[in-house]
């Protein structure tokens, strides 16, 4: 009986010494994964350890370590969605804010030009009465020119307001994008955990 016992105890060290050098080569496995960038799922674990994905199921500190590394490639990926998120958000603010900008500019320009067109148009009203009929003429194509200069500044003005609506419609879009691509990852974390 006690040759019995002792050929048990000795499989059940052997047994437990295997299942040790299995959890070594999953950890291993699981390390080389992560520096390589792959998905640490149960079958690429079980393929890079030489192990059957069956003993990383029944195994509970096998399993544990499995468990662990799909938490942290998962918190990987949100990382880097989130920092992807981050610089897409960042473009489009800048280009909202240069767009607002160049409007602003624009605006400006315009109601400047404007008010000298006032001023030239009460000159011209004051010349008109004084100053000889070819003073009138130069007066009358100046004035022409800085009517046209007017209509093409209100023509950048109207596409820089084009611009900046489209910039804003875009960055909501990328937004909703970037929403629903954050509820995948949430989907898939909790399907996953």
């Amino acid at each position: 009986m006690s040759a019995d016992t002792g050929s048990t105890a000795a499989a059940i060290a052997a047994r437990r010494g295997q299942s040790k050098a299995k959890l070594d080569l999953v950890e291993k496995a699981i390390g080389q994964l992560r520096r390589e960038g792959s998905r640490t799922t149960v079958r690429a674990i079980a393929r890079r350890a030489g192990v059957s994905p069956t003993f990383l199921y029944e195994n509970p500190a096998a399993r544990a370590l499995v468990q662990a590394a799909a938490v942290a490639a998962s918190d990987r990926r949100a990382l880097a969605a989130d920092s992807e998120h981050d610089k897409i958000e960042a473009s489009w603010r800048e280009r909202a804010l240069n767009a607002e900008e160049a409007l602003t500019h624009a605006q400006r320009e315009v109601l400047a030009q404007r008010h000298h067109i006032g001023e030239l148009m009460g000159q011209l009203r004051d010349l008109d009465q004084m100053v000889p009929g070819e003073s009138v003429q130069r007066l009358l194509t100046e004035n022409t020119t800085l009517k046209q200069r007017v209509h093409q500044l209100t023509r950048e003005y109207r596409t820089l307001q084009e611009r900046l609506e489209a910039s804003r419609a875009t960055n909501r879009f990328a937004d909703r994008q970037i929403a629903d691509l954050q509820a995948q990852l949430l989907d898939s974390r909790l399907q996953h955990g």
